[in-house]
């Protein structure tokens, strides 16, 4: 029934090569019409955590002073000037007050002060935005940088942007550039590698050309996913870059490769092309579903940034594999021999390849064979012993030379007491902090108490300028909620100026309501983005916990990018355990139907996960032992299983389809011998080509989470290789050979008393058939 479906589809494609490419050309025109996929890009992490995160949690009870994450933002502005904030430079910034109260989603902007040192004064723009919508947000970015040229400046007055969101967006333009560069030497390599395998630059186009087009309609669709409330981060951007162009090219060889192998059978274009889609294209909708199904199985995590991981990467994956059934053998059928130009590829027997005389040698040894890989194996995957995990990283810093990065800096050096990226301690009280300025200090008695935090900014000293409770009880008696209060005293206050600021300051910390008050630390142990950041977190809790019942606090919190961190790994971790068996049992399902077996699946799993602990142990040395870095981050080893599951048994079932379709005919030692020299080349073409691209991704890897990319690029891309030239072409073999017709059971093949013998070592010695088999391995896999 498959077989017959593959029949239909090759005829129709055949038939109809014009329609089909058509067809795809209109795909491709209207998919323009669609949101671009960096647009949507967002590496807020916390984005991807649930609402019951501890993080999380801490976050929704201080909305009123950091903003509600699904209605608000909050851009800051810093202002600096080398002479002091003069009185000009005031009436400059009054007159930015309004321009930025003008643009669309402006929900209010309030200017918090001058710094201790008199040179720089900081503004805030609360929007009437989701944060996590970064198309909308990057737009409200832009407008608040193009209001600065709009008012009238007084020589030597900057204005930046700053804070989480100014980082955010100029993270998302760097991740688009990045993305961009990937892009570019992926398919540069990509095309050398395939000019090298054919020798032919129409070949290398038409085998790369639907995996290009496929990422282009497959970008566009996802955006458009992202525009309606998926979200992407650039690691999900690169991934799918990569993914595409690897694994697309690599579906491409193996129809192309088994085309020229019909044309030099004597069979015309049209037909080779038929016979080909038929006998590749189950082995190829195969080696797809395996990448989809493990790519869906994400759907079962509880981390947001696994699920939605899934969903964009399948999508490409499904896009990909329609085209690779439909696009490349109509353009191969409408070529037909000019496909291979400027080669002739005439009728004619294979040429002797190098594999068939491995594959020889193999079969006569299988079992010293695999053993001597096993120890390998198992060498280095005593590596990922070492292994550590480390923070998620992403939108930590502002890219060197953007606008942002200008202001976070300012911002650190003219007010000490505040951080772009802090960690937020929140407090909730039942009366109001006004009324009873005690609370804060024993909280902050507590917190201090603890020798964890380096920096501690409160509500008393918001400028720096300390305020006593009895002081501060004072002013609010007298002024009132300093949030309501103008940037400059009112006539007849009779209060200090710096007390005045200090005081108006301190709204930041203390809702208008005066019963939650944040305080912003940094910690001793490091900053947010850092590994031992994420690890004080449990500390930093228990501290906190302990200031809330000092200070009678009802509740209490912490929140920033170190404590997402940490519930992002606990979450991850908790998934890892979960994902895993599911993907594992999944495949093993999709590649038993697929070689009607129950017991193949069971050793190509083992043989992933053997490679995968293998590359992570290489990983572990190269980023840790020799590289020095505190860890990895925490999701390399989920993704590189996923991935090496799913990408590593494509090869599998190419191998394994074309022995079991050597095996109708020929003894089992001679269908080895035939199928790897058949799909020898065909497998190292396509994992070069697989693992160079994610060696291009680790070579040429950018913006928020380029050190991410690069132990995700290198990880893949040495288990996608010890796959190719050590797996598929030695271990995988041998274990055939060794088990025999016991791999297919309980299919017919699996039956020996419905099989002819599978090798010499089931005939008598002298044997003339034996004879012949024993010195079949001698023989190259291209003749037989």
């Amino acid at each position: 029934m498959v077989t017959s479906a593959y029949e239909s589809l090759a005829a129709l494609v055949v038939r109809f090569r014009w329609l089909v490419l058509a067809g795809v050309v209109a795909a491709v025109v209207f998919s323009a019409a669609l949101p671009s996929l960096s647009s949507e890009v967002n590496n807020d992490n916390s984005a991807f955590l649930s609402s019951s995160a501890p993080s999380t949690r801490a976050a929704d009870l201080a909305a009123s002073l950091l903003g509600t994450a699904g209605r608000s933002a909050q851009v800051l502005v810093v202002a600096t000037q080398s002479g002091g904030i003069s009185g000009a430079d005031s009436a400059a910034l009054t007159q930015e007050v309004a321009a930025l109260g003008r643009i669309e989603h402006v929900q209010a902007v309030r200017l918090l002060g001058i710094s201790k040192d008199g040179q720089a004064a900081q503004l805030r723009v609360r929007v009437s935005l989701n944060r996590f919508d970064i198309g909308a947000v990057k737009s409200t970015v832009d407008a608040i940088q193009h209001s600065f040229s709009t008012i009238a400046r007084p020589p030597g007055l900057q204005l930046h942007v700053a804070g989480q969101v100014a980082t955010l967006v100029a993270n998302q333009a760097s991740s688009q550039r990045s993305g961009n560069r990937v892009q570019m030497f992926s398919i540069l390599f990509i095309i050398v590698l395939l000019l090298v395998v054919f020798g032919s630059p129409v070949a290398a186009l038409v085998t790369l050309l639907p995996a290009a087009l496929a990422l282009v309609i497959s970008m566009r669709v996802i955006g458009e996913l992202g525009a309606h409330g998926l979200k992407i981060s650039d690691v999900t951007q690169v991934l799918l870059i990569v993914l595409l162009l690897g694994a697309g090219t690599d579906y491409g060889l193996f129809l192309v490769f088994r085309v020229r192998e019909e044309l030099r059978a004597g069979h015309g274009p049209h037909d080779a092309v038929r016979r080909s889609l038929v006998r590749v294209g189950e082995s190829v909708s195969a080696s797809a579903a395996t990448v989809i199904l493990a790519l869906l199985t994400l759907l079962f995590a509880t981390f947001g940034f696994y699920r939605d991981l899934g969903i964009p990467l399948a999508v490409g994956m499904a896009v990909m594999l329609v085209l690779g059934l439909t696009l490349l053998p109509a353009l191969l059928a409408l070529l037909g021999r000019r496909a291979f130009w400027p080669a002739r590829v005439t009728p004619g027997p294979e040429p002797e390849r190098a594999w068939g005389r491995i594959a020889g040698r193999i079969v006569q040894r299988p079992g010293a064979t695999l053993a001597a890989g096993v120890i390998v194996f198992a060498a280095l995957a005593i590596g990922a012993l070492g292994y550590r995990s480390s923070g998620f990283g992403g939108a930590t810093g502002a890219p060197a030379g953007s606008d942002a990065a200008a202001g976070n800096a300012a911002l650190a050096r003219h007010f000490p007491e505040t951080s772009s990226n802090p960690a937020n301690l929140v407090f909730a009280y039942a009366r109001p902090v006004y009324d009873d300025p005690g609370a804060v200090v024993a909280a902050e008695r507590s917190l201090l108490a603890s020798g964890r935090f380096a920096v501690l900014a409160g509500p008393l000293d918001a400028t720096g300028v300390a305020l006593s409770p009895a002081r501060y009880a004072q002013l609010h008696a007298l002024l009132g909620a300093p949030a309501r209060l103008p940037f400059s005293p009112p006539a007849g206050v009779r209060v200090s100026a710096a007390e005045y600021r200090a005081y108006r300051a301190s709204a930041q910390f203390v809702s208008p309501a005066g019963t939650v008050v944040q305080f912003e630390a940094t910690l001793r142990a490091g900053p947010q983005q850092s590994t031992a950041a994420m690890d004080a977190t449990p500390a930093i809790r228990a501290t906190v916990s302990r200031a809330a019942v000092a200070s009678g606090a009802r509740e209490s919190g912490v929140a920033g990018q170190a404590a997402a961190s940490y519930d992002i790994s606990t979450r991850a971790n908790h998934d890892l355990a979960v994902i895993i068996p599911i993907a594992a049992v999944a495949i093993a399902i999709v590649l038993g139907l697929v070689l009607r077996s129950l017991v193949a699946p069971l050793y190509l799993i083992v043989s992933v996960v053997l490679s995968y602990l293998a590359a992570l142990g290489v990983a572990t040395i190269v980023f840790i032992d020799l590289a020095g870095q505190s860890g990895i981050s925490f999701f390399l080893p989920f993704l590189m299983f996923v991935f090496l599951l799913a990408l590593g048994e494509d090869y599998n079932i190419l191998v394994m389809t074309r022995i079991r379709e050597e095996a109708r005919e020929l003894p089992l030692r001679q269908a080895v011998v035939r199928a790897i020299g058949r799909t020898g080349t065909t497998v190292t073409s396509a994992g070069i080509i697989l693992g160079g691209t994610f060696g291009v991704l680790a070579a040429t890897a950018g913006g928020a989470q380029a050190s991410q990319l690069r132990a995700i690029g290198v990880g893949l891309a040495v288990g996608i290789l010890m796959d190719t030239f050590l797996v598929r072409t030695l271990l995988v073999p041998s274990t055939v050979i060794l088990l025999g017709a016991r791999n297919w059971w309980p299919s017919r093949m699996g039956r020996p008393h419905e099989r002819r013998p599978s090798g010499p070592e089931s005939l008598p010695a002298g044997h003339p058939t034996a004879d012949r088999e024993q010195a079949a391995p001698t023989v190259s896999g291209t003749e037989a």
